[in-house]
């Protein structure tokens, strides 16, 4: 059986520079302060509100995982909260590049989200339901998302 997916969005993020703190047992942590933002499909766009967190921790491997809360708002004014956890991951330069906001071929590394979605609105409510997946790449000016549903 295979998979068939569906897209659900293009979403870009605004965040601060990193608050990083540091190595602790688990990784390299840091956590990003995500400022703002858009996403924009066919069924659902808005923009991403301010005071959401993108907590990262950099494992010694080099893999980056990722675990994010956001907070949208619909263009109707629909409040909706999307977490997801991911994975960022390519050669020891690309890395590297990417960390001093170097835009870099997406090809050239891995980079993954799976995100689920939270909402009390009536018209969003089929969002509760969804798995999604999704692919990113970052560019100097922060991550950029395309989010898929998965049928």
């Amino acid at each position: 059986m295979n998979i068939n997916i569906r897209p659900l969005f293009v979403m870009n993020l605004v965040v601060n520079p990193m608050l990083v703190i540091g190595e602790t047992p688990s990784g390299f942590r840091r956590v990003g302060v995500v400022t703002g933002g858009a996403f924009e499909g066919d069924r659902i766009s808005g923009r991403v509100l301010d005071g959401s967190n993108d907590w990262q921790l950099v494992r010694n491997d080099g893999s980056t995982l990722l675990d994010v809360r956001l907070n949208l708002k619909t263009k109707e004014e629909e409040l909706l909260t999307m977490s997801y956890r991911g994975i960022r991951h390519g050669p020891a330069d690309v890395m590297k590049d990417i960390e001093a906001g170097i835009d870099v071929d997406p090809s050239r590394y891995y980079f993954r989200i799976s995100p689920f979605f939270e909402t009390a609105s009536k018209k969003y409510d089929w969002l509760n339901r969804v798995v999604a997946v999704g692919t990113g790449h970052r560019t100097p000016d922060g991550p950029v998302y395309s989010v898929f549903e998965v049928l």
